[in-house]
């Protein structure tokens, strides 16, 4: 059976991942993502009253799915329902995984293996653990169908899912393991249990046709009947106990094995044969089961971070929203809000309002602190997160699929640098050229800024236009004005050419409101702005020092 809440037609993710997946966590601050997926949100009365420590297998799993991308609007429409159902039925979601878990460590301390198989090098006590883990499967598969019944689900996902279980786990099919597990309950009774206070004792009744052989071999044995009888218990050596056996001795047609060894070793033959052959008989039910409880666990971990994202959304009022498919060329949005910053810094971000129509190419310049790195990011954020079928913050968003995410931010130089930042910078993009292909989305940042401005705007316009005309869409912050300055002159009268303009809005008094609106590229970043505040408060608490 398979759970399919993150594909439909099958189970794990494809091989595909994004190239560089460590520029792409650290340059869009994913890792705050991921934590803050991993936390539970508590509230007491509308109030959020503690956050939960992360868990370190859901940010691991946030990790892996978000970067391996989604390649077709099918896929992210089917994963998009299964998300809308995990939001509106939190605590579903959350029994899911944890019931998971709970029966994945149960199972591992039964002995399991790495292939789902029972590791006992003893045959008893194997035959025994696989007795549990039926006895586990049974009791978890009719907890979970319990959970899903009554449950609004509207997705193909979880249709399925609830569809799948009563169809290989009816309730028919239930109380048939059901009885023999209880028939065959005297392997397993008693063994974790002292004969102290014990009133009753299970035993066995098993009923055969099968041939003598010399030394009271049995041969060509059929099992016609198993069952567990409850008996009154006596202390062995009492009385009673002997009473008993007297009794069951003088019944017709029957003997007792306590005298002798050899067919007490054969009775025990015979009951470990007959119990391993019922549990055979149900092989193909547990091998139902090998993977689920793991995939169970996964693609639920996957949907609890989704919801746990949308708790943290809702503390800082964030709008959420599942963005639309749409051709390549076309970027809209309409107030997107960066959420990592959200989280990180615990503030209200300002959110920005798009529309790219037809563009291959967007360029944002503007005054120095006024929100364009952030913007970038805030775009690359809400391009991932759609790919994996995540809502994102905004309350719309529409792009392309582009199976193929790069980024290029400026590093601070560091000891781990063999080279100089440009060299650096350089090298990281000869990779990036190296794995375009079909659907790529390029974002560069403050790229080629470590050189001066005239190298760095000749090196940016000849590696952009060769991107461009390679077909890949490039969304650039950049602080070579003359670069930009030159591709607009270029462009300007020619709406064909694909390219958009943006710059930081700033106020006549310096304040910046963190918008980007269309604009010409100014020949300033309007640095001494912040020269004037920096040095004005330096002046001023010299002066306060002073009186």
């Amino acid at each position: 059976m398979k759970v399919c809440l993150l594909y439909e037609n099958r189970e794990r993710m494809k091989e595909d991942v994004y190239y560089d997946t460590a520029s792409i966590i650290q340059d869009l601050g994913l890792r705050s993502l991921f934590l803050a997926a991993a936390k539970e949100v508590i509230y007491e009365n509308g109030a959020v009253l503690r956050i939960e420590k992360e868990d370190p297998f859901i940010v691991d799993v946030m990790r892996k799915v978000m970067m391996s991308p989604l390649t077709s609007a099918e896929e992210i429409t089917y994963r998009q329902e299964v998300i809308a159902d995990s939001l509106n039925a939190p605590d579903l979601i959350r029994g899911l995984y944890q019931l998971s878990i709970r029966v994945l460590l149960k199972w591992h301390e039964l002995g399991r293996g790495t292939k789902g198989r029972i590791q006992q090098s003893n045959p008893v006590m194997k035959l025994i653990s696989e007795i549990r883990v039926l006895h586990l499967f049974c009791d978890s598969l009719a907890e979970m169908r319990q959970m899903l019944q009554g449950q609004p689900l509207t997705s193909r996902g979880f249709k399925t899912l609830r569809d799948d279980l009563d169809r290989v786990f009816s309730k028919e099919r239930e109380e048939e393991i059901r009885k023999v597990l209880d028939d065959i309950s005297f392997y397993t009774e008693g063994l974790d249990r002292k004969d102290e206070g014990r009133d009753q004792v299970i035993r066995p009744r098993i009923v055969l046709e099968c041939g003598l052989e010399d030394g009271l071999k049995f041969s060509s044995m059929k099992v016609h009947e198993v069952e567990s009888r409850s008996t009154k218990f006596y202390r062995k050596g009492s009385t009673r106990d002997k009473l008993q056996k007297f009794m069951e001795s003088r019944v017709p047609d029957s003997f007792s094995t306590v005298e002798d060894v050899r067919i007490k070793e054969q009775t025990l033959q015979l009951e470990f044969g007959v119990v391993s052959y019922l549990i055979r008989k149900l092989k193909g039910f547990m091998d139902e089961f090998q993977t689920f409880f793991d995939q169970l666990k996964y693609q639920t971990a996957f949907c609890l971070g989704a919801v746990q994202l949308r708790q943290h959304m809702g503390r800082f009022g964030l709008d959420y929203c599942f963005p639309e498919v749409c051709d390549r060329r076309d970027l809209s949005f309409t107030d997107l809000k960066e959420f990592v910053m959200a989280v990180e810094q615990r503030v209200r971000v300002v959110g920005n309002t798009c529309s790219l129509m037809q563009k291959d190419l967007l360029i944002v310049t503007g005054a120095n602190q006024g929100g364009k790195s952030t913007f970038l990011r805030s775009i690359g954020i809400a391009q991932v997160m759609m790919q994996c079928g995540l809502p994102v913050t905004a309350k719309a968003f529409k792009s392309g699929i582009f199976p193929r995410i790069f980024v290029h931010f400026t590093r601070r130089e560091d000891s781990a640098m063999n080279s100089g930042r440009l060299d650096e910078e350089l090298s990281r993009m000869n990779g990036i050229v190296e794995h375009l292909g079909d659907g790529s989305i390029v974002f560069l940042n403050e790229s080629f800024a470590t050189t001066t401005e005239k190298e760095g705007a000749l090196i940016a316009y000849d590696i952009i236009r060769a991107l461009k005309e390679a077909g890949v869409r490039i969304l650039t912050v950049t602080h070579l004005l003359s670069f930009a300055k030159r591709v607009y002159e270029e462009t300007k009268d020619r709406p064909e050419a694909g390219v958009e303009f943006l710059s930081a809005e700033r106020k006549q008094d310096g304040t910046r409101t963190y918008h980007m609106i269309e604009s010409e590229p100014e020949l300033t970043s309007f640095g001494l702005d912040l020269y004037d505040k920096v040095v004005g408060k330096i002046k001023n608490e010299s002066m306060e020092t002073a009186q």
